[in-house]
């Protein structure tokens, strides 16, 4: 019956705020709900899986220790790797796209190394940059480097001949086609490998954190707190990576919206 209502809802919400906001607010509201009762039902062990009242009251306890961790995982390795892979991505895209020697150097390289699994490579950083947020950073970089520098040469060469043709007539510049045709046109292409950026960066430090760290970190705690069986502080913890997660996604979904609402995508 509530799942028949929230369709209904859905279905008829002519307001954008309601159909966008509050009908998934409410759905993930009764998924917690279905899940306290389905926990308390089944007398499921708290090892095994712990109601979702009992993760609140784990992160209403802990709070501290938890800000400790999404500031010495998110704020330091995310942010940090996120910046330096996706830029140098971007950049060296625009170093390929004007040289075809380096289009036939580092692509297949890039490739390679996107490869690389990320269990083979974290323990390398971690020896070479040592066991704080620097070797997380590392990892990140490497992971978030070649979805960015593919994606970037994809947008660049979206313009189309006519566009391009219409650029040269007007005696433009490589530098000001870029600046004034091809970027644009690139933007819905960079924004996809930022928002797949955000998600593989919180994975990357997450799963780096497994292999070295100081005693903070998500990772680190989710591989402490598995050994000492308080399984909900580990379902706290991975339910702060999930919030953080989204809001990051959410922040780069609204800007691609206002940097790119030309797009035929947008359009109604």
């Amino acid at each position: 019956m509530t799942w028949r209502a929230l369709q209904l809802l859905a279905g008829t919400a002519s307001n954008r705020l309601v159909h966008d906001v509050l009908v998934p607010a409410l759905f993930g509201l009764w998924l917690l709900y279905l899940w306290e009762v389905v926990v308390g039902g089944f007398a499921i062990p708290r090892v095994l899986l712990p109601g979702p009242s009992q993760i609140g009251r784990v992160i209403a306890a802990s709070a501290d220790v938890l800000a400790q961790d999404f500031r010495q995982t998110f704020l330091k390795s995310v942010l940090t790797g996120f910046a330096l892979g996706s830029g140098s991505g971007f950049l060296v895209a625009i170093l390929i796209d004007r040289s075809p020697f380096l289009q036939r150097g580092l692509l297949p390289l890039g490739a390679l190394v996107s490869a690389i699994p990320i269990v083979g490579i974290a323990p390398i950083m971690v020896m070479w940059f040592g066991f704080d947020w620097q070797s997380k950073v590392a990892v990140i970089v490497v992971m978030t480097f070649f979805p960015m520098l593919v994606n970037a040469l994809a947008g660049l060469h979206a313009a189309g001949d006519m566009e391009r043709d219409l650029m040269r007539s007007y005696a433009a510049s490589y530098w000001q086609t870029l600046l004034r045709l091809r970027l644009p046109n690139a933007l819905p292409f960079i924004f996809n490998a930022l928002k797949i950026n955000s998600t593989l960066s919180l994975i990357g430090a997450i799963v780096a954190e497994f292999f070295g760290t100081p005693i903070l970190g998500m990772g680190f705690r989710i591989s402490t707190e598995v050994g000492r069986m308080n399984i909900e502080m580990v379902w706290a913890t991975i339910a702060v990576a999930a919030v953080a997660g989204s809001l990051f996604y959410a922040v780069l979904a609204l800007g691609e919206r206002a940097l790119t609402f030309w797009h035929p995508s947008y359009r109604q």
